[in-house]
């Protein structure tokens, strides 16, 4: 199998930190519960910095078991490690993408009236990411045999 879990787990951890620090602190976009509590006051900002916070520790958590599962596994060579830590970064992607923004609308990639488009380029993103990190993984395998 070119894909390893421990590599999987590690990106969707790496994929939610980097949409965090990104999207929510760097650009300032959206935080993660913005579609429902709008950072228009002081307490729905509280509400989201807090939000932000759970959200960055689950991504916390996500990279510590990669980390912990990859000690335990056999040996990845590089292109099985980084090429499953983009499959998980692009899997982060996809499904917050669905679930969050689209399904519960807990947020948007950047809201207002181009937000769909937003939305669209971030499963994209995600998808591509799974597309590519599948390929690398795969010759990655092939080189470690």
């Amino acid at each position: 199998m070119s894909i390893r879990t421990p590599a999987v787990v590690l990106g969707l951890g790496i994929g939610g930190f980097v949409d965090g620090i990104v999207a929510h602190q760097i650009l300032g976009w959206h935080h993660m519960l913005s579609g429902w509590h709008p950072p228009t006051t002081p307490e729905n900002l509280h509400v989201n910095m807090v939000g932000d916070g759970f959200f960055h520790l689950l991504c916390l958590l996500l990279v510590l078991a990669g980390v912990a599962l990859l000690n335990r596994a056999p040996r990845l060579s590089g292109g099985q490690l980084w090429g499953g830590v983009l499959v998980g970064w692009g899997v982060f992607n996809l499904v917050e993408g669905v679930v969050d923004h689209l399904v519960l609308g807990v947020h948007h990639v950047r809201h207002g009236p181009d937000q769909l488009a937003y939305d669209i380029g971030f499963l994209v993103l995600g998808a591509v990411l799974v597309v590519v990190g599948s390929l690398v993984a795969r010759a990655g395998s092939r080189v470690g045999r």
